[in-house]
């Protein structure tokens, strides 16, 4: 029997490599915190998701424990089948709640969550106007459904009102957007995008995933921050809450519908319920203490502030994701690699994932990190930014 070679395998490998887009796993040995140890190294991680801290919260992992014991590590199934258990009920009725909604839906994922709404909903006939920055869950979506799909240039609303014109004989029409974009850290400006929805009979679908927890005087995300309503809010716990899972939340009609259309929720195994029990205790700690949402938000201040004064230009944003623009890719991991000399871990972001030229390394600020962590990330590219040439 003649094995089947792999020649082009090694060909990709070698170009990736040679372009500095060659990718590979770092190993994080202890829990998640402002400081991890990587590969036995202790660094100050500059790059989490974990927006609030809350992901190693000892109340989270207590009632994590709590259902554990009493309901096991996994989920057995689907929703639909023997999946669903009443932690998965209460984590629905929780999160609807938080966002104001009539109801929502809880996906194992917030990938699955993105492309299982997008493809129930959007049908042939319709079409969907995307943002082109858009995360790529949404554009898988979108790719999966039977819509067309056009796409409008980042956050123009003129460009969107032009698409909207041409779409206007569609039978339905679909607005998709990040609320904040998940690798610039700025807002999609959603009171224009409402306007343009109510003037064109459009639908708006909203992945909050980096806004949840973090925006608005109570956490509740982009709606409460901006004061409008979207007809569908898709979002994480994987960020700011600190668990696993996504959901969707709206209408009545809308959750029924996806229910028994999205197929990344009816073929999916459920969310084990210790994870989801933990959800639910977040969403509480985030609604009952504001000083978390306040210490996030005087952090990001604080950061934008000292890497401004040592010469390196930040887009203002109310958001923890602060992009630090290098260039290009191979440029962007030797800063990467300086940093780590430097104690901080913050990865290079490089194409696919940001367009070609403009690599950067993406900085995400936490509620629990101390002002001596701030000053030490601000060293760290003063340090690196002279010895690269970058400041």
């Amino acid at each position: 029997m003649i094995k089947p070679t792999y020649s082009w395998v090694d060909q990709q490998i070698n170009d990736l490599k040679k372009r500095g887009l060659y990718r590979h796993l770092r190993t994080i040995e202890s829990g998640p915190a402002s400081t991890v140890e990587i590969e036995g190294k202790e660094m100050l991680i500059a790059s989490s998701n974990n927006y609030l801290g809350l992901a190693a919260d000892q109340r989270l992992i207590m009632e994590a424990s709590k259902v554990v014991q009493q309901f096991g590590v996994g989920s057995t199934g689907s929703r639909l089948t023997t999946g669903n258990s009443t932690w998965h009920e209460k984590l629905e009725k929780r999160i609807a709640a938080f966002k104001k909604e009539e109801a929502a839906i809880v996906f194992s994922s917030g990938y699955l969550a993105n492309v299982g709404v997008i493809s129930a909903l959007a049908q042939d006939g319709d079409v969907i106007l995307s943002d082109e920055l858009n995360h790529a869950s949404l554009i898988d979506g979108c790719r999966l459904s039977k819509a067309n799909t056009m796409v409008y240039r980042h956050v123009d609303m003129n460009d969107l009102k032009k698409k909207l014109q041409l779409a206007r004989n569609a039978q339905n029409k679909f607005i998709v957007t990040d609320s904040v974009f998940s690798m610039d850290g700025n807002l999609a400006p959603l009171p224009e995008i409402k306007e343009l929805a109510d003037q064109y009979n459009a639908f708006i679908i909203v992945d909050d995933a980096h806004a949840t927890g973090v925006l608005g005087e109570n956490g509740r995300g982009s709606t409460e921050h901006f004061h409008v309503e979207v007809d569908i809010t898709i979002g994480t716990f994987s960020k700011a809450i600190g668990t696993e899972g996504g959901f969707a939340a709206g209408s009545f009609p809308i959750i029924e519908l996806l229910r028994n259309k999205a197929r990344s929720f009816i073929f999916q195994t459920a969310l084990p319920p210790g994870s989801v029990a933990a959800a639910i205790k977040s969403i509480d700690i985030i609604e009952q203490e504001k000083s978390l949402i306040h210490s996030l938000r005087a952090n990001i201040e604080k950061l934008q502030k000292q890497l401004a004064e040592i010469g390196f230009v930040t887009m203002p944003t109310p958001t923890p994701i602060i992009p630090v623009l290098i260039g290009e890719a191979q440029k962007t991991v030797a800063f990467s690699k300086q940093l780590e000399r430097e104690g901080i871990f913050a990865p290079a972001i490089r194409p696919p994932t940001v367009p070609e030229g403009k690599s950067r390394i993406r900085l995400t600020v936490m509620a629990s990190h101390t002002d001596k962590h701030i000053q030490q990330v601000s060293q760290a590219f003063y340090t690196t930014g002279k010895n690269m040439g970058v400041i």
